[in-house]
């Protein structure tokens, strides 16, 4: 409700019902990445990548930064593991090669990859080569991080100062201006007349720690009435991790005036983007660091949803910070 009555406030999100992550009142915008001076590709570099935009959108960041030519592997799933998580282990097992590219010799100098399933491929591939080739992980690796020659990951996966680790206070996410003017044009006939404050709730879902529940459906929809009750409208994204209940409650418990986008892989009418562009604020669910990431580079006003712990998401976390600690 605070954040809804005071999202073009000058302070920004004050705390309230949520917790403020950032204060992004300050109008300048936000700077662009500027190509770093590379003389060459290193020799041969793959980058294997999954069906995930937002992980590889990471990758393809770093890779224009730099400059370099590089070949694009792109890897799709057996079932069930477009869904389900494989062991994590050096192999491609779970590696649809009819809908697959090729992992064949010339091996590559050097792969930069992201999540659990590319980084499987990305070991076998250094395996394959006789460890010649150099891995290069960017986010949370699931497994065998001593494998990786470079890992480069966010503060709040809490990994602890090993060598062949870069932390990074956030994920490599920016919408690009230009995607984000591209939508405007779209969205804008469909946007603007909403009642404002226009607040964005994003929403990810169940990952360690966290547990996406009815409880948590009820508070999104808690929410959605408060921000209408003020005069404005919540628009509400799902996304690929959203739990068919949560959808369904969401469906049939937010207000009227409530806007709701229901993600299913084939639709192309995403209102992200525009939302990005248009949106007064956002509460996103503390799962997804990656959209939090993009809506402070899109200097707009935040706020973090806490989500319950699963069974084991405290002792989970007191790990990860002990570990870190120590």
């Amino acid at each position: 409700l605070l954040l809804a009555r005071r999202a073009c406030a000058p302070r920004g999100v004050r705390s309230g019902p949520l917790r403020a992550a950032v204060n992004v009142a300050a109008p300048s915008p936000a700077p662009a990445i500027a190509p770093t001076s590379v003389s060459a590709t290193p020799g041969r570099v793959w980058l294997v990548l999954g069906d995930k935009p937002g992980d590889n959108a990471q990758v393809e960041a770093v890779v224009e930064a730099v400059g370099w030519d590089c070949v694009r592997k792109m890897l799709q799933w057996r079932a069930p593991y477009a869904t389900a998580k494989p062991r994590f282990r050096v192999t491609l097992d779970h590696v649809d090669p009819a809908r697959s590219a090729a992992l064949e010799p010339p091996w590559p100098d050097l792969v930069l990859t992201i999540g659990r399933r590319p980084s499987m491929a990305a070991l076998w591939v250094k395996a394959r080569s006789g460890g010649r080739t150099k891995l290069v992980l960017f986010g949370k690796p699931s497994g065998l991080m001593h494998r990786f020659d470079l890992v480069v990951a966010g503060a709040e996966v809490q990994l602890p100062p090993l060598p062949n680790l870069v932390p990074i206070r956030l994920p490599l996410m920016r919408a690009r201006a230009s995607d984000i003017e591209t939508a405007l044009a779209r969205w804008r006939p469909q946007l603007a007349p909403l009642p404002r404050p226009l607040i964005a709730i994003l929403v990810g879902g169940p990952t360690v720690p966290f547990v996406f529940d009815a409880t948590v459906a009820n508070r999104l929809c808690g929410l959605a009435t408060e921000i209408a009750g003020a005069g404005g409208t919540p628009y509400v994204t799902t996304s690929r991790r959203t739990p068919p209940g949560v959808v369904e409650t969401l469906r049939t418990g937010l207000p009227t005036g409530a806007q709701l986008f229901e993600w299913t892989p084939e639709r192309a009418d995403n209102p992200y983007l525009g939302l990005l562009g248009l949106a007064d604020g956002f509460i996103v669910t503390g799962d997804s660091v990656s959209m939090m990431a993009e809506v402070v580079r899109a200097r707009k006003p935040l706020a973090i949803l806490d989500l319950p712990l699963g069974r084991f998401g405290a002792i989970d976390q007191w790990r990860r910070t002990l570990t870190r600690r120590l």
